[in-house]
This record gives structure tokens, sequence and C-alpha cells, in this order.
């Protein structure tokens, strides 16, 4: 057990005051406020599980953008004719109708061998066989996005030439996808919210720890005329070193297990998968989380060792 500085005596009549400790040397006096063993890989632990939850949120957010700006200005247009002779020649004139619509940049009438192929998968023989009647389909592409207003426009200029043609954005097939996108994304944002709430925890009970072991020490500091200004600074410098120490190893760790993730992914050749990669942005958002870990741990440090003092004093 350490062994207490003695009290100042007191002065004799004439007898200077010893001098109250100030700066460097008031926090010489008390020992380091070191947290807790564990504690720094605590921190790593949770600013990598942070790490990880803050990248797939983003790069969900980046996956459906791009998956939806892809499909936005895109309209689908299947003209259903049961005679497959007649089909043709009711898909080139839908095609005609398409192309003079205003706004409408690119139309392209599906071949049937892609219609085919494209179906062969779910009907099997049944998509060559002739017995299931296959629309003819166009590709419709607008130069901005194509909404409600762009739909009623192509619908009626099909309505009377070429009745039974139905008109379909392609943005429409993903909402369903974008909305599970969107609940992954709230759902990356919680995980971060309780992870930051714990690691402020952690950091709370082992600042308690740290202050409850030198509390001793504190009261003869504070006899002495040390500040509570002074002795916080103290624990904060071990706060600060261990801290940034487990924020700098957690994100390590977590910027790790996402490229190793990001190599997997792109192993599977998907363009959409592709597009839901990390941008340089991103990648600074990543960045400012240890950091953010670091003043979190910094901010509930100061407040427990105030609170601490305060009770104390």
């Amino acid at each position: 057990m350490s062994t207490l500085p003695p009290l100042p005596a007191e002065a004799e009549e004439g007898e200077a005051l010893p001098e109250r400790p100030r700066g460097r040397a008031a926090a010489r006096l008390l020992p380091p406020a070191k947290l807790t063993g564990p504690i720094p890989w605590v921190i790593a632990i949770l600013i990598a599980l942070v790490v990880l939850a803050a990248a797939g949120g983003l790069a969900l957010r980046n996956l459906a953008t791009s998956a939806s700006a892809g499909l936005s200005a895109a309209v689908s247009v299947q003209v259903i004719e049961p005679n497959p002779d007649l089909r043709p020649a009711r898909g080139a004139e839908a095609a005609k109708l398409l192309s003079a619509i205003e706004g409408v940049s690119s139309v392209r009438v599906v071949p049937d061998a892609e219609l085919v192929a494209m179906l062969e998968p779910w009907l099997g023989e049944g998509a060559t066989s002739g017995d299931v009647p296959i629309p003819a389909l166009i590709d419709v592409e607008f130069s901005r996005k194509a909404g409600p207003a762009e739909i009623a426009r192509i619908e009626a200029a099909l309505k009377d030439k070429v009745p039974g043609a139905r008109v379909d954005a392609q943005g429409d097939f993903l909402r369903p996808v974008n909305d599970a996108l969107a609940a992954l994304q709230w759902l990356a944002l919680g995980l971060a919210v309780l992870v930051a709430l714990a690691t402020a925890a952690a950091v709370w009970l082992a600042a308690r720890n740290a202050f409850a072991g030198a509390r001793d020490t504190v009261e003869i500091m504070h006899l002495l005329g040390a500040s509570q200004r002074q002795i916080t600074a103290v624990f904060l410098r071990d706060v600060l070193r261990e801290a940034a120490a487990g924020a700098l190893m957690g994100a390590g760790l977590g910027v790790a297990a996402v490229w190793l993730l990001g190599q997997q992914f792109a192993a599977l050749g998907s363009g959409m998968v592709s597009g839901g990669g990390l941008m340089l942005a991103d990648w600074l958002v990543i960045g400012a989380i240890p950091v953010a870990g670091v003043l979190l741990a910094m901010v509930t440090a100061r407040i427990t060792i105030a609170y601490a003092l305060k009770a104390m004093l």
C-alpha cells in the first residue's frame, strides 16, 4: 500500500506557509490513474464493431443509390398479343409511337431470343414451345427521372393504337428492395448508437474505479491546494492515452475486416454489389469513428470525475 504524503504542519508566527502545488507539480503528486486492465481492449472491440456497422450502413446506402439511379429513368412496355405473327408488327408500331414522345431518349425492342433466355429458367421448354404467349417487350429510357406524368403520357399515346399495352416503371420493381435496404441502414445506425452507449458506460465504470483507488491521495492533494481542474487533468491524461490506444486498435481491426469482406463481395462479380462499394467520403466517415470514440471517452471521464469530486469535496 502506497504511503500518502503528510499534511503540511501549521506555520509558526511569522513563518510563510508552503506554496501550493501547481500545474505539473500537482500532477506528479497524484499517482497515475490508469484505467482497469481490459478497458483499452473493450474500447478496441467496441470501436471495431462501430466501424463494421458504419461500413455496412454506408455500403447499403451506396447500393440502394446505385440501383435506383440506373432504373429511375427507365420504363418497360409490354405489348400483349396472343398471335405470334402479329406480335413483331405491333411491337414495332409501339416503339415508333414511343420514340415520338417528348423526353424519351432511347427506345429498344428486346429481341425474342433474349426474352426466351430470360424466361427459360422459369418456364423451361414452355418458353420455346409457343404454347405460352410471350409479350413484346420494349425498354424506354427518359432523359430524366420517369415519374407518374411520364407514365401517363406513354399510356395515353399507346391507348388507341396499341390496345393492351402495359407500362411499368422499372424503379417500382426495386421499391421493396429499397425499403429492406433502408431498414438495414437504420439497424446499422441503431447498432452504432448502442455500441457508443456501451463505450461510454465502460469508460464511466473504469473512471469511477480509478478515482476510487486514488481517493485518499485526491483528498490529500485537495488539502495541499490542488484545484479540481488539476486533479481532473491527471485522470484525463491517462484516459486519453488508453482510449486512443484502444481506438486505434479497434479501427485497425474494423478496417481490416471491412477490407476482407469487400474482397469477398467483389469476387461475386455482381454489378449491384460492385456499385455498393465504399467511396472516399465513406472512408472519411469511418476514419472519424476512432476520433469520435476518444472524444466520447474524454467527455464521459470528465463528467464522471467531476461528479466524483463534487460528491467527495
